[in-house]
Parts: structure tokens; sequence; C-alpha cells
């Protein structure tokens, strides 16, 4: 490829991102000029093994043809190089930070059938999943799996199979410890047994030890509260108090945690109570 050719291919990524321009576009561009270097790369090294061939069966002629023929190729893949190298100056870091880049990803996943929603703290929701941006980092956040795999449209690929795929949820063990803290809280507060407490409160109770809450965010918390709701579990072998879901009064005033639900409609937590079921009197 010549270098008047390459340089229309990537003029659109040798300055500074203008507005409106998208990572998808940037990396549309380069993308193409590097598939227009390796081709380059390629004819350079057909006439390589071209020349070998010659020098292995004593054609003297070929073989100089060859080594001309790829000198001229070496050539025009260093010219290549170069400019791939001095043109691509996209601003990764500032483009993460400004904002544009969470517009991008919400266009391109809308744009594939796929429901991202951004949370109530920094991070965007698509079931299962929880994604956090890091742009000092270059990087993005999967369930607290660092990815720098950036590209808008592999990024919502990836998220559409995990969601096919679906989550794995131990729902009885969540349940149990779900229920010790409400059973802490309902202490603390000296409430009834089966008194309804916000789920914010019994977030609190979980996540009460040093750093534990940046370790294990609401938004976590309300994923998994959808997981163990979709999952039908209401008790366990450890207890005989059953949970009970509260939210008549709840979604209308504060604490109200929100969730994805896997159809992409927001889901809404408030409170929980655990009771135990009346006997019924023995027969006389």
């Amino acid at each position: 490829m010549s270098d008047s050719n390459l340089a229309e291919m990537v003029d659109a990524s040798t300055e500074e991102p203008q507005p409106g321009e998208s990572m998808e576009a940037a990396l549309v561009t380069i993308e193409r000029a590097l598939d227009g270097a390796l081709r380059g790369a390629n004819s350079a090294v057909r006439e390589l093994k071209r020349a070998l061939g010659a020098a292995r069966s004593g054609q003297i002629r070929d073989l100089r043809k060859a080594l001309v023929a790829a000198q001229t190729a070496a050539d025009g893949l260093a010219v290549d190089t170069r400019t791939l190298g001095d043109t691509f100056d996209f601003d990764e870091r500032t483009y993460l930070a400004s904002g544009d880049y969470v517009k991008e990803l919400l266009a391109e996943a809308a744009a594939h059938g796929l429901t991202i929603v951004e949370g109530d703290d920094d991070r965007l929701l698509c079931y299962p999943s929880l994604l956090r941006i890091l742009p000092a980092e270059a990087a993005i956040e999967i369930d607290k799996v660092r990815d720098r795999r950036l590209r808008p449209s592999v990024l919502v690929s990836a998220l559409a199979r995990a969601q096919e795929k679906g989550v794995r949820f131990k729902a009885e063990q969540f349940l149990d410890s779900l229920r010790s803290a409400y059973e802490l809280r309902v202490a603390a507060d000296g409430k009834r047994d089966d008194a309804v407490v916000r789920l914010v409160d019994i977030w609190t109770v979980l996540t009460m030890m040093p750093g534990q809450r940046t370790q294990y965010s609401r938004q976590e918390f309300a994923r998994d509260l959808y997981l163990l709701d979709q999952s039908g579990v209401t008790c366990t072998d450890r207890s005989p108090r059953t949970l009970r879901w509260s939210a008549s009064t709840g979604t209308k005033g504060s604490g109200v945690l929100t969730t994805v639900a896997r159809n992409g409609q927001e889901q809404l937590y408030w409170g929980v109570s655990f009771t135990v079921a009346a006997t019924e009197p023995a027969q006389s």
C-alpha cells in the first residue's frame, strides 16, 4: 500500500477525536489501514519465498527479480508501518472519562436489542453483568474482572453471550446470609421477629466490615436479590423461616434498590421479612 493511500485510510484518526467521533469509527478506520498494511507484508513475504525457491534451484535471474520485488514491498511496508504508528492518536482515557463512551456503548447495545442501563452509582447494568468504566486504566471492569477490550461492538457481543449463557447462583447460600443479616438488624432495632426490614439496611449489615462496601456494592446486592427472586427459593434447611418480599410502600419512598431483569425491564426491591408458618392445632 502506498503512503498516500494509507494516509487517506487513517485520516480520521490523525487528530484527537472530534466532537461526535466514536471509538468504533476510529477503530474501523485503523482496522482497515492495518488490513492494507498486512497485505503489503504478505507481498514482501511472498517475494522472499520466491527468492528462496529460486536460490535453492539455482535460477539466478528469477532470484534477482524476486529480491528486487521483496525490497520494494519491504520499503512500502516500512513506510506504511511508520504512518500507522504516527497517525493513530485516539485518546481513549479522555473519551472514557467524558461520558461519550457510555453513550456510544448504550447506543450500540440498543442497536443489537441488548439493554444496558446506568445504575445509581458508577456502574452499568446489563443482566446478569455489572460493568464499571475505568478511564485511568483504559479498561472496563465486568463483574470485577478487568478487561481492556474496549471496542463497543466487541463488548456488546460479549455481554449478549453472557446473557444467553446465564449465571450460576447459589440461591440457598445467599438466602441464609440474607436471613442472618436480617435477624441481626431486627435484634439491633428492637423490632418483632417478623418485622419488615429495608433491604438497604440489611446490606449495611452484610458490609459492616471495613472495605466490604467497595467489594460488594448496592448494585451487586440488588442483582443478587433479583437472582434469588427468580430462583423461587424462599427457605432453606437451616431455618424454618420463609422469605417474604415487601414493596407496597417502599417503592414510593427511599431505600429502593434497582436492577435490570433478564427482559431488560427495571426491577425494584425495598424490604423483606422472614416468617414462620403457623402450625395447625392438633386434632383431638
